[in-house]
């Protein structure tokens, strides 16, 4: 697939990949339920044998990577049901805007929704650890944890409250640290740092000493290149390339502390969901797990090639931050989790499991990816 830049930044002005999003959703109090069923939008079934579902979405048309992760369940849902049942998906501002698609799917003006859960933390702050925290999970571990560590009962249990069941669908893998103006070499230089870095992260680098900015996609390059900030994390080098941050800020670092392994989720109507037969749940498990795994391996090859062409093409040599930069974010980020974890007791209990499956599962990751990768450089060299 080719995107234009200029259609990409365009369309990202409706998206805020981080939790930035969020501050435009209007807290309700935890436990709040949401069920009344909205008139506008008809029940799924058209006929006994054929039923018609209307996602909405947080994300711009074809957006690579994250637009395509909803298009993929729909394939799915078509390809198992023989055709019998449709998905159509809509992209953000074509049934109701990037941010209010939860709203939507809750009071039933959507049968379905596409995005990322920690953009409704402002509901409830237990939804962004189905998403990403900083220092949390990989991909590979989150997926541990929500299907076999207890985390689906407990999404399940938060999300009745609004009367949404749902379900991974999507991961961008590791995000990389960010794109700066200078070099990131000491905690001194975060001092006085003007960064987008929306959510948990911002607050993060705020007790780094530096001002942490929420853009959306859109704005981003025009703030890089007005001075406006002085550095941004968005995705990784797929959806960095498209979007040019290397032309304004050339020192490109990694890791990313705040999202190891964003997942993205799709949320059904708990009254349409409790209304589908067996079969047709299951399928719409197995469409979801589908798009999630489809997308972990897709963001790790695009991100290969796209790293490549960025090394090759525009000059860009990675950078990697320091031990002693990284052990300080640590540090700080699990006192900014924790503190945000004591928000209500079911947001207790969901970062309580979180933890202790992510320091269960540490050793092993370590053990298993992290010396093997590490044994594999010494073997082959750069």
């Amino acid at each position: 697939m080719t995107v234009k830049r200029r259609d990409i930044v365009a369309g990202a002005a409706a998206l805020a990949t981080g939790a930035g999003i969020v501050g435009a959703l209007r807290p309700k109090k935890p436990g709040t339920n949401t069920s009344k069923r909205s008139d506008t939008l008809a029940s799924p079934n058209l006929s006994q044998n054929r039923k018609q579902f209307m996602m909405a979405t947080s994300w711009p048309k074809d957006f690579p990577g994250l637009g395509q992760m909803p298009n993929r369940f729909a394939k799915a849902m078509h390809q198992m049901s023989e055709g019998r049942i449709e998905v159509k998906v809509f992209a953000a501002g074509e049934l109701v805007g990037a941010t209010e698609c939860f709203d939507a799917t809750s009071t039933g003006a959507a049968h379905m929704y596409h995005a990322a859960e920690y953009y409704w933390q402002g509901k409830s702050p237990g939804f962004s650890f189905f998403t990403a925290i900083p220092m949390g999970m990989t991909a590979a571990e989150i997926m541990g944890w929500v299907e076999f560590g207890g985390g689906q009962k407990l999404w399940d249990e938060l999300s009745a409250k609004f009367n949404i069941k749902a379900f991974q669908a999507g991961n961008t893998g590791h995000q990389t640290g960010g794109w700066f103006r200078k070099k990131m070499e000491t905690l001194e230089d975060f001092k006085g740092l003007r960064m987008r870095m929306p959510g948990l992260g911002g607050e993060v680098l705020r007790q780094l000493g530096g001002t942490a900015v929420t853009l959306p996609g859109g704005e981003i390059y025009q703030a890089l290149q007005s001075g406006s900030i002085d550095a941004t994390e968005w995705v990784g080098p797929w959806n960095d390339l498209a979007l040019g941050f290397y032309r304004e800020a050339p020192y490109y670092y990694a890791p990313g502390f705040h999202e190891p392994g964003a997942s993205l989720s799709m949320g059904i109507n708990l009254d349409v969901w409790n209304g589908l037969t067996p079969s047709e749940q299951h399928m719409i498990r197995f469409a979801c797990k589908a798009a999630n795994d489809s997308s972990i391996g897709e963001y790790t090859f695009k991100n290969a090639q796209a790293l490549e062409t960025l090394k090759t093409k525009y000059g860009i040599e990675p950078q990697f931050f320091s031990t002693g930069i990284l052990k300080r974010v640590g540090e700080i980020a699990d006192t900014v989790v924790d503190d945000f974890a004591n928000s209500d007791p079911l947001t207790r209990r969901i970062a309580d499991s979180y933890f202790k499956t992510r320091n269960q599962m540490r050793y092993w990751t370590q053990m298993s990816d992290g010396r093997f990768i590490a044994a594999r450089e010494a073997a082959l060299g750069k």
